[in-house]
């Protein structure tokens, strides 16, 4: 008799663990739906990122601008330095994931091959670190943005919460750190050192840029012209 009130005790225990699971799980599932459906509409107060850089002293400088008020050149220089296909994919770049595991197995080091979707995603909603549960929800948060906001959107949000380095987050405010004027009047060569500076840009400086960001915004400028040329950002413009 005793061993089977354990088993009913554990069968008990087993099913209420279970039935709390699965209430997690659609909590956070409705929750990830709400805030896509509000960021569509409603520029991020703030993000996991901001409030880590406060926290280690940094003054942060975040100013939301439409899209409309930034400056072409700096998405034409973005999507050519991080995203040549982002107007072609559905958030996740095949050929690019493809091309960055068959470059490992010849033994290069393996790089990253997220898109602009999966970065908004990530800066957006969700904190910064690579583990596997943050990858996974970076996943679920891409196949959301995608399928509820037009590129548009998923580029402005991108340019307003990207870190430019010194607390300056989104294009507005670094195009006034660094610059001292708006992100509309961005210049090509200053929007393609913006985007040079992107991977790493609490190392990669622009208060003099050096050799590196010197040489790839040039890259950068000529493969924002590529972009343009071959439409490759119609669905913005």
């Amino acid at each position: 008799m005793q061993s089977t009130g354990f088993w009913a005790g554990a069968g008990r225990w087993a099913g209420r663990a279970g039935v709390a699971l699965l209430s997690l799980i659609a909590l956070g599932i409705g929750v990830s739906f709400l805030m896509v459906a509000v960021y569509r509409f409603v520029p991020p107060p703030a993000t996991a990122l901001m409030a880590w850089r406060g926290i280690q002293g940094e003054t942060i400088r975040y100013h939301y601008a439409p899209l409309e008020e930034i400056s072409p050149y700096l998405a034409r220089s973005v999507i050519g330095a991080e995203d040549s296909r982002f107007c072609q994919h559905n958030g996740f770049d095949v050929e690019a994931i493809r091309k960055a595991i068959r470059e490992a197995e010849q033994g290069a080091r393996l790089r990253g091959a997220s898109t602009l979707s999966q970065q908004t995603a990530k800066n957006a909603f969700l904190w910064p670190g690579r583990d596997w549960v943050r990858k996974g929800a970076e996943a679920w948060f891409t196949l959301l943005i995608e399928t509820a906001w037009p590129k548009r959107r998923i580029m402005e949000v991108y340019l307003n919460i990207a870190e430019w380095g010194d607390g300056n987050f989104g294009a507005e405010a670094a195009a006034r750190a660094w610059f001292g004027k708006t992100a509309a009047d961005l210049s090509p060569r200053e929007a393609a050192m913006l985007a040079a500076v992107l991977p790493n840009p609490n190392e990669w400086r622009l208060d003099p840029p050096g050799p590196y960001v010197s040489g790839r915004a040039g890259t950068l400028q000529s493969r924002a012209g590529t972009v343009r040329a071959q439409s490759l950002d119609a669905c913005l413009f």
